[in-house]
């Protein structure tokens, strides 16, 4: 298991856009692949975009052509920038990681239990 941390959440206007991190300090995260999920209050956690060690992703159709997944290795960071945020975006956003799903993660067939790993997550609130 490792550590992640999840950062870069805020409050933004519909339309506008943030972008998260997803960070394991001091170790790489090249051997992973890396997922992002997001639970608004009263939802099911729901997986939004994946990105696995060769650089193939994946992602949710609510997210498509809004969201975009990279990972930049020599930082050992994996980005999600979102854009054309819409209120119905809001949520806890987290990055869970795991080296064993990498076909999952770039078909886009994952559930949460795929990944052994969790960061704590940032919370992204989009006002109409």
């Amino acid at each position: 298991e490792v550590q992640l941390q999840a950062s870069g959440g805020g409050l933004v206007q519909a339309g506008g856009s943030l972008r998260l991190s997803c960070a394991r300090s001091g170790f790489t995260l090249d051997a992973y692949a890396i997922g992002w999920f997001r639970q608004a209050p009263g939802k099911e956690r729901e997986g939004v975009s994946c990105i696995s060690t060769d650089g193939s992703t994946s992602y949710a159709d609510f997210v498509k052509g809004r969201f975009s997944v990279s990972r930049e290795n020599p930082k050992n960071t994996v980005y999600l920038q979102m854009n054309s945020l819409k209120p119905e975006d809001t949520a806890v956003y987290y990055c869970a990681a795991d080296p064993f799903i990498q076909n999952l993660c770039s078909s886009g067939t994952y559930i949460a239990t795929d990944f052994g790993s969790w960061g704590q997550g940032t919370q992204v609130t989009v006002s109409s």
